[in-house]
């Protein structure tokens, strides 16, 4: 797929899971297995999807995934899979290697979106994107350096650490306004949600025929359209359900493409609104 100057392509960089009571906070267990069956430990299935974009000028990547640095404890724990799928080889498929990208749009610092910023090299951490700029949220770069008791274990700085200290960090600064609306490159602005994390970036790449919304972790699945299958991770989860409100209702409004992170099955759909409810309307693959 093809939207103004930019060529965007899809990959999954990581398979892991996650609990599902978690990621439905209070949604009953028969509603949301049917949509995503958990296995004998509870876990749903899903993926670290990225988004690259190409242009003559840059070469971006929304978020890098899990990463490699893990403990067999903790790929256990979360089932991270990469070995039939990981970013390096991903971006093969679409002809990378790590030195062609210039940027690297962190939604937000959580492990499972930024922990193939970095890797173990020799026993230290090392850039993995050694020519890029990595783009973060002044608010969630705050938050994850002084993490509070629910959200602590989210936040590695593994992730960061090193990238701050060889000044490949650019931090971003926009209103607090809920779903704030600011432009980063041409042909791409991002939406700051603040429900799930402070200072979530949610690119939004659009020209004068498409739009698409990058939704990490505000929409992270597909299932998690209808307003109330928000995740209980969120930290402020009536701020989440009036950004999905918010969101949603000019999805429907401008028929934009969602882009969903996690969803192991579906890569991308348009949304409609029955009067009551928003749905999933159309599925869409960008390849």
């Amino acid at each position: 797929m093809n939207i103004g100057e930019y060529s965007l392509h899809s990959i999954v960089t990581s398979k892991f899971g996650l609990d599902g009571g978690a990621m439905f906070g209070i949604i009953p267990k028969p509603l949301w297995e049917k949509q995503i069956p958990a296995d004998e430990n509870n876990r749903i299935q899903m993926v670290t999807r990225s988004l690259v974009l190409i242009s003559d000028k840059r070469t971006i990547l929304i978020d890098t995934g899990n990463g490699a640095k893990w403990t067999e404890k903790f790929k256990n724990i979360y089932e991270i899979d990469t070995e039939t799928v990981n970013l390096k080889q991903s971006l093969l498929q679409v002809g990378l290697g790590t030195e062609d990208i210039t940027d690297v749009i962190c939604t937000h610092l959580h492990f499972d979106h930024v922990g193939g910023n970095t890797e173990y090299q020799n026993g230290k951490v090392v850039p993995v994107f050694s020519n890029a700029m990595y783009w973060i949220h002044e608010e969630n770069w705050k938050l994850a350096n002084s993490p509070g008791e629910k959200d602590q274990g989210s936040f590695m700085e593994a992730d960061w650490k090193i990238l701050a200290e060889k000044n490949m960090i650019r931090l971003v600064k926009s209103s607090q306004a809920h779903v704030s609306r600011d432009q980063l490159f041409q042909g791409i602005d991002i939406l700051v949600s603040n429900g799930h994390t402070t200072g979530q970036i949610l690119p939004l790449i659009y020209d004068e025929n498409h739009t698409l919304l990058y939704c990490a972790d505000l929409i992270p699945t597909s299932a998690h359209i209808p307003i109330p299958w928000i995740m209980a991770y969120d930290i402020q989860p009536l701020v989440t359900i009036k950004e999905k409100h918010e969101v949603l209702s000019q999805a429907v409004v401008n028929n934009w493409i969602l882009f969903f992170e996690h969803d192991a099955a579906i890569e991308a759909c348009t949304v409609r609104f029955d009067g009551k409810h928003y749905q999933k309307d159309r599925d869409i693959t960008l390849s």
